[in-house]
């Protein structure tokens, strides 16, 4: 009897213990959230100020906002311009002094479309807070596909994820995302259509998670880098995946045929987006792909590893993959 007081007691301790822990973690990941808040207000006035900001060149442009609402314009109006330096003039809208160019696939100009509805500093604001409403469903879902690590190492990567912590005078608590703010950048879009590819591969949506990537690919520098992660997450059912993956890139992508846009992509491409530098707010994407990476080696290696040559190394066996679903591709 005594002992199963002590079972039940010692039980009771250990849920309370666990329960505390994930208290602790959920605040944890408010706070990360709240300061990425204030990061936010102190990077608003960036918005609307001209500034070289963080162009290597020093020239005074409008905000890296200014490329994809003058792209998605031109998309429906001038198509074959989409990549074209500078204002046009005419119809377009006027962006003082000039629009930056437009450097990523056409897929996203669809997905930026409905904020030309609203004249260009509103769009610039409105994108800025969708992408800040996003990071509570982005946190959720690497939790799902971290279930496994810990809280410890879930946390760790909830810190790159949803801060970058990086303080800096009048640069809030992270440069990454100040400047992220501050340009309309839309590197948390695109973070988030890459998270949701992963988690959606780990709920066994082989389908979705291939949309999901293949709209996520419009910067094709982290879609490449997604890939291997992409694998993993999708292994019992690649085939499904890779080929929604295939038909998702090339349709949302098809605009590229028309007279003149796919061969000002091809010369925007080696003009300078090869050349573009990973500025402050490309480490969001990047590092939290890069720490998904590491913590997640040995499945990665299971995932490419067919023919379980190196199952010395993971000391996991093939048919068990990281997602929990039987490998049957």
């Amino acid at each position: 009897m005594r002992n199963r007081k002590r079972t039940f007691s010692d039980e009771s301790e250990m849920t309370g213990h666990s329960r505390l822990t994930k208290s602790l973690f959920l605040a944890g990941v408010a706070l990360l959230i709240l300061l990425n808040l204030y990061t936010f207000v102190i990077a608003y006035p960036e918005t609307y100020t001209l500034t070289p900001g963080i162009n290597t060149s020093g020239s005074v442009l409008a905000k890296d906002f200014s490329a994809y609402y003058i792209g998605a314009w031109r998309l429906w109006n001038n198509p074959s311009h989409i990549y074209a330096l500078g204002a046009l003039h005419g119809a377009e809208p006027a962006i003082q002094p000039y629009p930056e160019a437009y450097k990523y696939l056409p897929s996203f100009l669809v997905l930026v479309s409905p904020f030309l509805s609203l004249n260009y500093q509103d769009a610039l604001t409105s994108f800025d807070i969708v992408q800040f409403l996003l990071l509570p469903f982005m946190a959720f879902m690497l939790y799902g596909i971290l279930s496994k690590k810990g809280l410890a190492i879930t946390f760790v990567l909830m810190a790159i994820l949803l801060l970058l912590p990086f303080p800096a005078p009048n640069g809030g608590f992270s440069l990454s995302y100040y400047w992220q703010w501050g340009e309309g950048q839309a590197k948390v879009f695109g973070t988030f259509l890459l998270l949701l590819s992963f988690y959606l591969g780990n709920r066994g949506k082989p389908y979705l998670s291939g949309i999901a990537l293949g709209f996520g690919f419009f910067d094709p520098r982290f879609g490449l880098l997604a890939l291997p992660l992409f694998i993993m997450y999708n292994r019992p059912n690649l085939r499904a995946a890779s080929f929604s993956l295939v038909v998702s890139l090339l349709l949302s992508n098809s605009m590229l045929l028309y007279p003149g846009m796919g061969s000002n992509f091809v010369n925007m491409v080696f003009r300078s987006a090869v050349t573009t530098p990973l500025y402050y707010y490309s480490l969001i994407p990047f590092f939290t792909l890069l720490a998904l990476i590491v913590v997640n080696v040995k499945e990665i290696v299971v995932a490419f590893d067919y023919y379980g040559v190196l199952s010395k190394f993971t000391s996991a066996k093939k048919e068990h993959s990281c997602t929990g679903f039987s490998n049957k591709s």
